[in-house]
C-alpha cells in the first residue's frame, strides 16, 4: 500500500502532483509488476485533443474536406473524458462485452499548475505544473469530429501516471518519443514533434475561449495508427523523460 499512500498524502485538497524529483524515482516505486495500483496523480477535468497529430490529420485524406466543415480544423477540436474514466497505474480496465478490441490512445498529458485564461504563447509554460502519461481509451469508431460519449466515456477509459513529472523535468515536451506495448511487444512508436499545435500554442489556443483550472488535463492528441488491444492483454505507454503507464485489461462480467 506504500504507492497508495504516497500519491494520495502527495493530493491534498484534489492539488496535482508536480514532484521535482527525477522520473525514474516514481518509475522505481511504479515497477513492481505485482505491486498495488496507483491513485490517478491529478484530480481536474480531462480535456483531449482531436486531430492535433499531422499524421493523424493526412490520414483523414479528403475526409477533412467534406461538409459540414470543409477544410482542416481551424483550432483545437476538444471533448471531455468525465471523473468515471479516470484511472491510476496499473488500475484494470474493463473490455466492454460490446466491445471485442479497445482503441489505445498514448498522448502526453499537460497539467495545469495555475489558473491560465487568455495566456500567450510565449508564457504558456509558466501555467503548468508538469507531465504524465495519459491512455485515452476508445472504443472503435468512424466518428472523427463528434464522437460519441459512449465511445470514449465508459468507466477506466483515461488512465494516467504513475506520477505528474515537474516541468523543469522535461525541458523540451514537443519533442518526446511515445511508444505503445502491449504484453512486452512494441506495436506503435509516435512523437510529440509532430503536433499541430505544440503544447505552448495548444494551451494558449485553448485559453483564448475557457480558462484551465490548477490540476486540469489538457492532453495533445493521438498519433495516427493507435492500436487496439483484447481483454487479457497489458498496455504500457512509455514516454520519454516523463515515465511509462501500464493498463491491464479485463474481460466484462455480463451476469
Amino acid at each position: 500500500m506504500l504507492q497508495l499512500l504516497i500519491q494520495a498524502l502527495a493530493q491534498p485538497q484534489g492539488l496535482p502532483l508536480a514532484t521535482e524529483a527525477p522520473p525514474a524515482r516514481w518509475q522505481a516505486l511504479a515497477a513492481d509488476r505485482d505491486g498495488p495500483a496507483f491513485l490517478p496523480p491529478a484530480r481536474g477535468t480531462v480535456y483531449g485533443t482531436l486531430l492535433n497529430h499531422r499524421d493523424a490529420l493526412a490520414a483523414l485524406g479528403d475526409q477533412v474536406h467534406a461538409a459540414p466543415y470543409k477544410a482542416p480544423p481551424q483550432a483545437p477540436i476538444l471533448y471531455i473524458k468525465p471523473r468515471n474514466t479516470v484511472v491510476g497505474h496499473r488500475v484494470p480496465v474493463v473490455v466492454p462485452a460490446d466491445a471485442p478490441e479497445l482503441e489505445i490512445g498514448a498522448t502526453l498529458g499537460i497539467v495545469i499548475g495555475r489558473t491560465a485564461s487568455r495566456v500567450t504563447e510565449a508564457e504558456a509554460l509558466a501555467f503548468v505544473a508538469g507531465y504524465t502519461v495519459v491512455n485515452d481509451i476508445s472504443v472503435p469508431h468512424a466518428s472523427v469530429y463528434r464522437p460519441s460519449m459512449r465511445f470514449k466515456c465508459r468507466d477506466g477509459f483515461c488512465p494516467m501516471g504513475p506520477a505528474i513529472v515537474a516541468r523543469a523535468q522535461v525541458p523540451d515536451p514537443d519533442a518526446l518519443g511515445i511508444a505503445v506495448a502491449i504484453d512486452g511487444e512494441t506495436v506503435q512508436r509516435s512523437s510529440t514533434t509532430g503536433l499541430v499545435r505544440p503544447v505552448a500554442r495548444l494551451i494558449a489556443d485553448v485559453t483564448k475561449f475557457m480558462t484551465l483550472f490548477s490540476g486540469d488535463v489538457l492532453t495533445v492528441g493521438v498519433a495516427a495508427g493507435a492500436p487496439r488491444a483484447r481483454a487479457g492483454q497489458t498496455v504500457t505507454i512509455t514516454i520519454d523523460g516523463v515515465g511509462w503507464l501500464a493498463t491491464p485489461l479485463v474481460a466484462e462480467v455480463v451476469s
